[in-house]
C-alpha cells in the first residue's frame, strides 16, 4: 500500500526561479553565461564579417554597388597587377628589419640579465617609444629624416658632409630602409622586456652551476638561456614576421600615403579599398595576406622544431630521469 501511495504520489513541477537561486542552478547558469556570450561576440565581430569579406572577395562591387560575379579574377589580379606585387615585395625589407630587431632585443635583454648598473632606467628609455603613439612617431621620423633636419645635423656633427648624404626620405634606393628602421626602434623595447622577463623566470642554480664547471657567458646562454626561452623567442618571431607583413604607420604618415615607391601591402589595401572603391579586389587582398601569414607562421614553427630539437630531446630525458627516480622512491 505505501509503495502504491508513493507511486501514485505526483511529481512537483519545475520552478525554474527556484532552481536559478539554487546553488546548483547558478553554478550552471554561470557556465553557461561564459561559454555562450563570448561565442556570440567571437561570431558577430569576428567569423561572420571574415565570411563577408571572403564572399567580397568572389564580386567585382564597391561599398553600395555589386557589379557582379567574377570568380577568382580579384585573385589573379593580386599577382598581376604590377603596384599590388610590388607592395607585397617591400614587405621582405620590413621582415629583415623583424629579423635585426628581435637579435638586437635578444642582445640588450641578456646584456641586463647578466646584470649591469642603471639597467632599470636604460630599460624603461629603450621600452619607452613602444608607448608613443604610432602616428606621433611618423610625424617626429618625417622630421628627423628631411633635409637638414635632426639627423643631418648629427652626422655633420661626426664629420660627414651634407652634400654628400642621401635623401633619407626621397631617394629610392634608401627610403625604405629608413622606414624600416622606424618599425624597428618603435619594437624592439617590447621585444627586449619580453625576452627579459624570461630570461629572470630561468633557475639561477643552473647558472650557478655553469659557473663552477667553467662554462662562460656565451655557452650559458647558448645551453641554458635560449633553449629554457625558445617559446618566447618563437612568439616574438611570428609577431614580428605578422607585423612586418601587415606594416601600415611609417610608409602612410612619414610618406604621406606610402608615395615614392614606399606603398607596402596595407597602404596599397587601403588606397585599392577607399580610393579606389574596389572593395572585391581589397578583400582578395586580405585574403591573400592571411594564407601568407598562416604558410610563414608554419615554416617558423617547423623552424623552431629543428633549430631546438637537441633541446627538446634532452627535456624529454630528463623527465624520463625524473619519473624513473619518483618510481624508485615510491
Amino acid at each position: 500500500m505505501a509503495a502504491s501511495a508513493t507511486a501514485d504520489k505526483p511529481k512537483k513541477p519545475f520552478n525554474f526561479l527556484k532552481w536559478a537561486k539554487s546553488r546548483k542552478g547558478q553554478q550552471t547558469l554561470i557556465i553557461i553565461g561564459f561559454s555562450i556570450i563570448p561565442l556570440v561576440l567571437l561570431f558577430t565581430f569576428t567569423y561572420y564579417p571574415f565570411a563577408e569579406m571572403a564572399k567580397f572577395s568572389f564580386y567585382d562591387r564597391n561599398y553600395t554597388k555589386v557589379r557582379g560575379f567574377v570568380g577568382l579574377k580579384n585573385y589573379v589580379d593580386v599577382f598581376n597587377r604590377p603596384d599590388i606585387f610590388k607592395s607585397l615585395f617591400l614587405s621582405l625589407y620590413y621582415m629583415g628589419g623583424a629579423v635585426v630587431q628581435l637579435a638586437l632585443a635578444l642582445y640588450l635583454a641578456t646584456v641586463f640579465c647578466f646584470g649591469v648598473k642603471g639597467g632599470n632606467f636604460f630599460k624603461g628609455c629603450m621600452f619607452f617609444p613602444y608607448l608613443i603613439n604610432g602616428i606621433a612617431i611618423g610625424f617626429i621620423f618625417k622630421f628627423f629624416y628631411t633635409r637638414g633636419f635632426v639627423l643631418d645635423t648629427v652626422l655633420q656633427w661626426i664629420g660627414f658632409d651634407q652634400e654628400s648624404l642621401p635623401f633619407w626620405l626621397r631617394d629610392t634606393r634608401i627610403n625604405n630602409v629608413s622606414l624600416v628602421a622606424t618599425s624597428v626602434w618603435k619594437y624592439f623595447g617590447q621585444n627586449m622586456v619580453l625576452f627579459v622577463g624570461a630570461m629572470m623566470s630561468v633557475d639561477a642554480t643552473l647558472y650557478e652551476a655553469a659557473d663552477l664547471d667553467g662554462a662562460n657567458k656565451w655557452q650559458q646562454f647558448k645551453y641554458i638561456m635560449l633553449p629554457s626561452i625558445k617559446t618566447i623567442v618563437m612568439l616574438n618571431l611570428i609577431m614580428a614576421i605578422t607585423g612586418s607583413l601587415s606594416a601600415f604607420e611609417p610608409p602612410f604618415v612619414i610618406m604621406s600615403g606610402g608615395g615614392n615607391g614606399t606603398a607596402t601591402y596595407f597602404v596599397k589595401m587601403h588606397e585599392v579599398a577607399h580610393t579606389s572603391q574596389k572593395l572585391g579586389l581589397a578583400s582578395a587582398m586580405a585574403i591573400v595576406l592571411l594564407i601568407i601569414i598562416f604558410v610563414v607562421t608554419i615554416l617558423q614553427k617547423l623552424f623552431f622544431k629543428y633549430v631546438f630539437r637537441n633541446a627538446e630531446d634532452e627535456d624529454k630525458g630528463a623527465a624520463a630521469k625524473r619519473e624513473k627516480k619518483l618510481a624508485k622512491s615510491r
